[in-house]
């Protein structure tokens, strides 16, 4: 179903003269009641537009003593109808001291509170009129946050073993109403001046750079900010801590600073040049000066996201700023740039132009997610950052494959509801249909139409439709390319389209279909897509296009042909199924010559077979034979996804008994890429892709017991043990040698020792992820624990070792009570609808293939109340992916087993 008429009920564009009358007519009995039993005077979730805010003058006083905090907040009102009434958002704050200031002077007003809403009710007795300013004054006091957002509490441990804390603040999406009272959505626009009160032994930093410092009596400092441009409230940042900076200016003159702990001021200077570099970059590519005078880049020591885009001050986990050229991976290098980069372009697409509802958060995230790629490949070519593109997409299609996956831009009203948006559909098929849009459109004429975009809408909040109408351009002979036509299709409906090819002679027969993993066939009806093919064939290496818009068409070659690759390089977001004889000639093709197609084409190749025999288009012997070309692989892409495909088959039978399959399985893999493990030195030499790569196959092979990589992790391990740590391992190896030496009580519990005592974020990363695929199931147990506790292991990492556990075919049964037991705290934590919520509930489900599996998750998240999470998305996810687990057990176990043995007498015979 197209849900595009409710979307023009649901979000006509923001503008204060058609603001919703507050219902001040509608009868009490109709309206929601506010704390005091009084009828509450407004009943929707959305605020209304009668009342604008157009400045907050914002003082904080947090105390890091008593980890609670006191405020002060004069918010100036622009009126656009006449009413007695403001509405705006405050949670769990206690209010106090609420004046009007008033052109006739000042007044005190009436507040009603209505939690549900997280609202707020000022009534005043005399009308407030029309076209007139004024200005309320409140007065509010707070804990600290103990959870990962609003305004928070954080610590860090030195290496002398003290506790620091400190406090830092996350608002998005709807958490800056529980650190001052606002109008929290991201269409009410304003300019914000803060001033944070602090002990001399603290420093504070916000958006804007300080004006001047004041003393007051009692020993305390009161930092006064700038003025900020005008933005939304999620973008207001403050953070007050012992932190120490370094600087650097760009170019064009904005001073750059990273803020870290003391003990790891040292590990920022990678992520300084790459900030200054990439604001750079951005400054001429988007042809708009960055609008700030500085830019804070501040590694926060729990934080529960990646990074956040704060304007002029953003935040990020210690392992997404801080890197250590002696101890840090090549991995890591990419991951640090890549979430700067995101970051960054933020600045631009997000801050400057802002979606009007979170329904839009995709033109946020899917821009900034989409300039990762577009910047790092022109500033670090080295990087290869093309190698990685893929896998986005990939993870897309494995959410958005599922009945219970949403469009793109989809309605959502409550603060659960719009966490949801913060997932892979918003970022990562929101990053592959703008690139898809790229290379259909041309670069040139897409960066002209996203500078048209942001130089039209700076400042102002966005619909889909204005992107669509910048990228649309008069074409050579007249004609308008409709964008906003072609791209409804891709951002209104859930799902992607399958389409099947079957070539006879010159003619080429296409159909289109939704691609669904699901036994009901009726989803997947009335779902159209207007789709930029590209092909080639063997008789020409030049790109073909085509626009399929209708359900079939035909296209005609030139001549006759061996082969034809649908989606080139994969720049759609579409799967292709080569029907007839058309995966045969590939099969031939990739056996004899796989150098023809690209590694990307191949990559997508391994993908697309796969994906079709869940849904019954091909059988899994077909895919299996196409996997046999791997053996002679080297592309960081196709090589990972060929794992991508094969490992997942095993880990299912992880979870049942049948011992001997997956041991025939496991050795299929080990033997296909043997000899690209045995050429894998234990170095850190070679380019990015070459390291990433080489850090993935010993990392694989150990697990798998590949006999001469263990004996080489053992001795390294033992090696490194011996020296206490001091000896320096080759970066890349180090999660192989890792996870051997911890299958041994002594060799986890050195483990143990060195991360506690590590200052290098990723060393201790790659040690966490090591002790969490230990077979020792009581260490297991004690890190899960350990982590919830947050004392010895941080809290932000739970996520991480929970599902690192489920996924270890010794620990999944543990992670699966753990996260029954521990539900209600972890929710509270990390927040109903968050991305964290969605990865813990999916990693540690989406490996079970049993129905009595599936009777267990349906029973335990069947007990919950709506309070509790029962309609989160992810609780829909984990059933269907358990539903389409047990299916292709069914369906093609007797399959695989048949096709190993066969392959097995083969080799055999060979062998002779």
């Amino acid at each position: 179903m197209l849900v595009a008429p409710l979307l023009l009920v649901l979000f006509v564009p923001f503008s204060p003269s058609s603001g919703a009358q507050l219902p001040n007519q509608a009868k009490a009995k109709d309206l929601p009641i506010a704390t005091n039993g009084q009828p509450f005077p407004w009943d929707r979730m959305r605020l209304p537009t009668t009342v604008t805010p157009l400045h907050y003058d914002l003082a904080i006083h947090p105390n890091l003593t008593t980890l609670d905090f006191t405020g002060v907040v004069r918010i100036e009102l622009d009126v656009h109808e006449d009413t007695n009434t403001v509405i705006l958002h405050a949670k769990q704050l206690q209010i106090s001291d609420v004046f009007l200031l008033a052109p006739e002077g000042i007044k005190r007003l009436k507040v009603l509170e209505y939690p549900r809403f997280h609202q707020l009710a000022l009534l005043s007795d005399s009308v407030l009129i029309k076209g007139r300013k004024y200005e309320v004054h409140l007065a509010f006091a707070a804990n600290l946050s103990d959870s990962f957002h609003g305004f928070y509490k954080g610590s860090y441990r030195t290496s002398s073993g003290e506790v620091r804390v400190l406090a830092s603040t996350q608002f998005e999406a709807t958490f800056a109403r529980g650190a001052f009272p606002c109008f929290d959505e991201p269409a009410f626009k304003a300019n914000f001046t803060i001033r944070i009160i602090r002990e001399p032994r603290h420093i504070a930093i916000s958006n804007m750079p300080m004006v001047k410092t004041v003393e007051l009596p009692g020993g305390l400092l009161e930092d006064h900010f700038d003025t900020t441009v005008k933005m939304s409230t999620y973008l207001v940042a403050y953070i007050v801590s012992d932190f120490k900076s370094v600087s650097k200016t760009t170019q064009h003159g904005v001073k750059i600073s990273i803020y870290a702990v003391p003990e790891k001021i040292d590990q920022t200077a990678f992520a300084l040049d790459a900030a200054v570099k990439l604001l750079d970059f951005y400054d001429d590519y988007f042809d708009i000066p960055y609008p700030l005078p500085k830019q804070d880049l501040a590694a926060i020591p729990d934080f529960q996201s990646g990074a956040m885009e704060n304007w002029g001050l953003t935040t990020y986990r210690e392992t997404g700023l801080l890197f250590d050229p002696e101890k840090s991976s090549a991995s890591d290098k990419l991951g640090i740039t890549k979430v700067i980069a995101h970051e960054l372009a933020h600045q631009w697409f997000g801050n400057l132009v802002t979606m009007e509802w979170w329904n839009d958060l995709w033109l946020n995230e899917g821009f900034a997610k989409f300039m990762e790629f577009v910047s790092l490949d022109i500033t670090y070519p080295e990087l290869h950052v093309d190698d990685f593109f893929l896998a986005k997409c990939f993870e897309a299609m494995e959410v958005d494959s599922l009945s219970s996956s949403h469009p793109v831009s989809t309605p959502v009203e409550n603060p659960t509801q719009i966490q949801e948006m913060f997932d892979d559909v918003s970022y990562d098929k929101g990053a592959c249909i703008l690139n898809m849009l790229r290379d259909f459109l041309t670069p040139e004429a897409f960066e002209i139409g996203i500078v048209r975009y942001l130089k039209r809408y700076s400042y102002q909040n966005t619909v889909n439709s204005h992107l669509w109408e910048s990228l649309t351009n008069k074409w050579y002979s007249g004609d308008e390319l409709d964008v906003r036509a072609i791209m409804d299709t891709w951002t209104l409906q859930e799902g992607f389209p399958l389409v099947t090819v079957e070539v006879r002679g010159r003619e080429v027969r296409l159909s289109q279909e939704r691609y669904l993993k699901t036994d009901d066939p009726s989803p997947s009806e009335g779902f159209l897509w207007q789709i930029p093919l590209t092909y080639k064939t063997s008789a020409s290496n030049t790109v073909h296009r085509f626009l399929l818009k209708t359900k079939t068409d035909v296209l005609f070659l030139p001549e006759e042909v061996d082969w034809v690759k649908f989606n080139v390089d994969m720049s759609g977001y579409y799967m292709v199924h080569y029907a007839g004889e058309g995966w045969n000639s590939i099969i031939k093709l990739l056996q004899h010559s796989h150098t023809a197609l690209s590694g990307n084409d191949r990559a997508n190749l391994i993908h697309n077979v796969f994906q079709l025999v869940s849904i019954e288009k091909v059988r899994l012997d077909t895919a299996l034979e196409l996997s046999l070309y791997l053996s002679r692989e080297t592309k960081i892409m196709a090589v990972t996804q060929g794992f991508g495909e094969l490992v997942p088959l095993y880990k299912l039978m992880e979870k049942r008994d049948m011992k001997v399959l997956e041991n025939q399985m496991k050795s299929y893999i080990v033997d296909l890429f043997q000899d690209l493990i045995d050429q894998q030195e234990w170095n850190d030499s070679g380019s990015v892709s070459q390291r990433v790569l080489r850090s993935y196959l010993l990392l694989f092979s150990c697990v798998r017991n590949y006999a001469p990589c263990v004996t080489k992790a053992t001795q390294l391990f033992n090696q490194w043990k011996d020296s206490d740590g001091t000896m320096s391992l080759p970066v890349d190896i180090t999660m192989a040698v890792f996870v051997i030496g911890a299958r041994t009580p002594e060799g986890w519990d050195f483990l143990f020792e060195k991360y506690r005592h590590s200052l290098q974020m990723s060393v201790k990363s790659r040690m966490k992820t090591a002790m969490a695929v230990s077979p020792l199931q009581d260490k297991l147990k004690w890190m899960m624990e350990q982590s919830l506790i947050g004392e010895i292991m941080k809290t932000q990492d739970l996520p991480g070792v929970v599902v690192s556990v489920s996924k270890n075919p010794h620990g999944y049964q543990l992670a699966w009570d753990f996260l029954r037991a521990n539900w209600h705290t972890m929710i509270k934590k990390f927040d109903l609808g968050s991305s964290t919520i969605s990865y813990l509930v999916t990693g540690v489900t989406n490996q079970y293939s049993t129905r009595e599996m599936l009777d267990e998750v349906r029973s335990f998240f069947g007990s919950l109340t709506e309070e509790t999470g029962s309609e989160m998305r992810c609780i829909q996810q984990a059933y269907e992916t358990i539903e389409d687990n047990i299916r292709w057990m069914d369906k093609n176990l007797p399959l695989l087993q048949a096709w190993l043995d066969k392959r097995n007498r083969r080799v055999s015979h060979e062998d002779l």
